[in-house]
C-alpha cells in the first residue's frame, strides 16, 4: 500500500517583532543625546566668570582659574551624586524621584517644576544662542533670526519624534567635531608661550574696568553662581534611565561618568589658557573664540570650532527632548498631568511631550523675538533649585543606609548648589529673574489642581474599589431623524439590535415650513411603519440639542433605571474635502448630550 501523498506547503512566514533595543540608548548615543546642553555650556560657562570678574580688572581676572577649578570640584559632586541617583532610582526622574521618596510630595513638586522650567528654558536658550552665532558671522540675517529659531525648533522636534535613539545618532558627529575641536584647541593652546594671533578681538572695546587692590567675597559668589550656568545638563542622564539600552542604570552611569570627565577637562584647560594668554573680554567676540584666535590662528581651524559651536548650541536643545518627556511620563503616571503624557508612539516617543516641549519652546521664542540676553537671566534658577533638592534628598538617602561619608558629600553639594541658587536668584532678580520665582509656583499649582481632579474622578469611579457584579437594566435607543432614507433605515437596524426599545425622534420648529416638513414625514413614517415610534419634539427656538436633551432628562425622571443611548446616524463622505458639505448636526447632538446628560451617545457612519 503506498503511502498518500503529502502537500508540501510552505508555512507562512512570521515577522519577529521589532526589537526594542533599536529605540533605546547605548553609553555613547546616550552621551550624545543628553548632555549636548552640558557641552555647549563651555561655550558661555568661562565667558560668564570673566565678565564677572572683569568688573575688578586684570586682579580680578587672576580669580578665573580658581573659580573654574571651585566649579570642577562642584561637578565632580554633582556626578557623584548623581551617578548613585542613577543607581537609586532606575525609573529616572532626578530631583523629582529623590524628592519623592525622601522630601514628600510638595518638595517633589517644587523639584519636578524646576525641572520643567529649566527644560522648557534650555530649548529657547540654545537655539537662540546658536542662532545668534550664525548671525554674528552673517549679519545680514540678524533680522531674520526669529523665523531661522523657529525653523530650528522644527528640526529638531521633527528628529525627535522618530526617536531619541535617531536623534542621538545625528548629533553624534557634531558633538564628537566640537569635543575634539576643543580638546586640540587647549593641547594646542598648552604648547604656546604667546597668543598666536589677535585678529578676532582687534578693534573690539574691551569689558573691563579699572585695577582693584582687592577682590570681594561677593564678586567671587557672583562669579562662581554665574560660572555654574556650565553645569546645567548634568542631571539630564540621570531623568532619562529607562531611554537607555538594558542594563540601563549602568549604561547611563558611565555616559554620566564621561559627561563629568569631559565637561571637568574642557572647562578647566579653557580656564588655564584664559590665564596663560591673559585674556580680556570683548564686545562682540565670544572668549572661546578670542581663545581659538589664540590658539589656532586666524584660519580655517578658527572657522571649524567657532561653526561647531554655533552646532551644538543649537542642537544642545536636544538634551530637553531627551529628558523632559520621560519627567512629564513620571508625573502623568502620578497623576499630576495629564495621562496622555505617559503614552509611548511605536518609536519608544513620549509624542505629546516632545510636542508640547516644541510649542511652549517656540512661544518663548517669539514672545523674546529670539533674543539670548532675554532668556538667559531666567536661565539658571531652575537648574540648582532642583541640584539643591536632589543633593538635599540623597543626605537623607544615605544617613538612613548610614554611608555618612556619602551624605556628607552630598551635603556639601547641596549647601553650594543652594548657595548659587540664592545668589543667581538676587543678582539676576531685576533682569527677569523673578518670573521663575514666580512661575515655580504657579506650575507646582497646575500639578496640585491636576491632581486634585483625578482624585475626584478616581473617587467617582471606584478606582481601587471592587465593583458590584453587573447587572441587567432596560436599555432605551433614541435615533434622532429628520427624513426617511436609507440611513435612517441603517440606523434603526442598528438601534434594534442594541436595545429593548428603539424610539425615533424629530425635532419641530414653529414655522411653517418646518411644519410641513414634519407632517410629511409623519405621513411617510406611517405608510413605511418600521415598527419604530415617532416621537415629535416641539423646540420655540431654532435648536436641535436642547429639545433632544431636556427629552433625555425627563426620561430620566419618569423611567429611572433605564440604560438611555443615543444613536446618532451620519453620512461618511467618500471623499476628505466632502465633509465641508454636511450641516454637522450630527456633532452638535452629540455634544449636547454628552454634555448635559448622562446618556451614552453612539454615533453610526455610513460609507456614503
Amino acid at each position: 500500500m503506498s503511502a498518500l501523498p503529502t502537500e508540501n506547503r510552505a508555512a507562512p512566514a512570521v515577522e519577529d517583532p521589532p526589537d526594542p533595543r533599536r529605540h533605546q540608548l547605548t553609553a555613547v548615543t546616550g552621551l550624545a543625546a543628553l548632555s549636548l546642553d552640558a557641552m555647549a555650556s563651555v561655550a558661555y560657562g568661562p565667558e560668564a566668570i570673566v565678565l564677572v570678574l572683569a568688573a575688578a580688572g586684570g586682579h580680578g581676572l587672576g580669580f578665573t582659574l580658581p573659580v573654574t577649578l571651585a566649579i570642577a570640584g562642584l561637578l565632580a559632586v554633582l556626578v557623584a551624586s548623581y551617578r548613585q541617583v542613577i543607581a537609586a532610582f532606575p525609573d529616572g526622574g532626578g530631583s523629582y524621584a529623590v524628592a519623592k521618596a525622601h522630601l514628600g510630595r510638595r518638595t517633589s513638586l517644587v523639584a519636578a517644576a524646576s525641572l520643567v522650567l529649566d527644560y522648557v528654558l534650555n530649548v529657547a536658550v540654545a537655539v537662540t544662542a546658536g542662532v545668534a552665532a550664525l548671525t554674528s558671522a552673517f549679519p545680514a540675517l540678524h533680522g531674520d533670526r526669529l523665523p531661522i529659531c523657529l525653523a530650528v525648533l522644527a528640526l529638531i522636534t521633527a528628529v525627535n519624534l522618530r526617536g531619541i535613539v535617531d536623534s542621538a545618532r545625528a548629533f553624534i558627529l557634531p558633538t564628537a567635531v566640537f569635543i575634539g575641536a576643543v580638546l586640540v584647541l587647549i593641547a594646542v593652546g598648552l604648547l604656546r608661550d604667546a597668543p598666536v594671533s589677535t585678529a578676532a578681538s582687534a578693534g573690539h572695546a574691551p569689558v573691563l574696568a579699572d585695577d582693584a587692590t582687592t577682590v570681594g567675597v561677593l564678586l567671587l559668589l557672583k562669579a562662581f553662581a554665574s560660572g555654574c550656568s556650565a553645569l546645567t545638563g548634568v542631571e539630564a542622564i540621570a531623568n532619562a534611565v529607562p531611554a537607555f539600552r538594558a542594563p540601563a542604570a549602568r549604561r547611563a552611569m558611565r555616559a554620566e561618568v564621561a559627561l563629568g570627565a569631559l565637561l571637568g577637562l574642557m572647562l578647566i584647560g579653557l580656564s588655564v589658557l584664559i590665564s596663560r594668554f591673559g585674556l580680556q573680554p570683548v564686545e562682540g567676540v565670544t572668549v572661546l573664540a578670542q581663545l581659538a584666535d589664540a590658539s589656532f590662528g586666524h584660519n580655517g581651524a578658527f572657522y571649524v570650532l567657532q561653526f561647531a559651536t554655533m552646532v551644538l548650541l543649537a542642537l544642545s536643545a536636544n538634551t530637553s527632548f531627551g529628558g523632559l518627556p520621560v519627567l512629564l511620563k513620571l508625573l502623568a503616571r502620578d497623576n499630576y498631568l495629564p495621562h496622555v503624557f505617559g503614552l509611548k508612539a511605536d518609536r519608544q516617543v513620549h509624542r505629546h511631550g516632545v510636542v508640547w516641549l516644541a510649542v511652549v519652546s517656540a512661544g518663548l521664542l517669539v514672545l523674546s523675538g529670539g533674543d539670548t540676553n532675554t532668556l538667559v537671566p531666567l536661565f539658571a534658577i531652575g537648574v540648582f533649585v532642583g541640584f539643591t533638592i536632589a543633593q538635599t534628598g540623597m543626605v537623607l538617602h544615605w544617613r538612613a543606609a548610614r554611608q555618612w561619608r556619602r551624605a556628607a558629600l552630598n551635603g556639601l553639594g547641596a549647601a553650594l548648589t543652594g548657595l548659587s541658587a540664592l545668589v543667581v536668584t538676587a543678582t539676576k532678580f531685576p533682569d527677569g529673574a523673578w518670573l521663575i520665582v514666580v512661575a515655580l509656583p504657579l506650575l507646582v499649582a497646575l500639578f496640585e489642581a491636576v491632581h486634585r481632579a483625578y482624585g475626584r474622578i478616581g473617587e467617582r469611579l471606584g478606582v481601587g474599589r471592587v465593583p458590584e457584579p453587573p447587572r441587567r437594566a432596560r436599555s432605551l435607543v433614541l435615533v434622532p431623524v429628520s427624513s426617511l432614507t436609507r440611513l435612517t433605515s441603517e440606523a434603526l437596524t442598528a438601534a434594534v439590535s442594541l436595545g429593548d426599545e428603539v424610539r425615533a425622534l424629530t425635532v419641530c420648529h414653529p414655522d411653517p415650513e418646518d411644519l410641513a416638513a414634519t407632517e410629511a414625514l409623519e405621513r411617510d413614517w406611517a405608510l413605511w411603519n418600521p415598527g419604530v415610534p415617532l416621537v415629535r419634539l416641539r423646540s420655540e427656538r431654532r435648536s436641535l440639542g436642547r429639545p433632544l436633551t431636556a427629552y433625555v432628562r425627563d426620561l430620566g425622571a419618569t423611567e429611572p433605571g433605564t440604560r438611555v443611548t443615543v444613536l446618532i446616524p451620519e453620512a461618511e463622505p467618500e471623499r476628505l474635502w466632502q465633509r465641508a458639505l454636511q450641516n454637522q448636526r450630527g456633532a452638535v447632538v452629540a455634544h449636547a448630550v454628552r454634555r448635559d446628560t448622562s446618556a451614552a451617545v453612539c454615533r453610526l457612519r455610513l460609507r456614503c
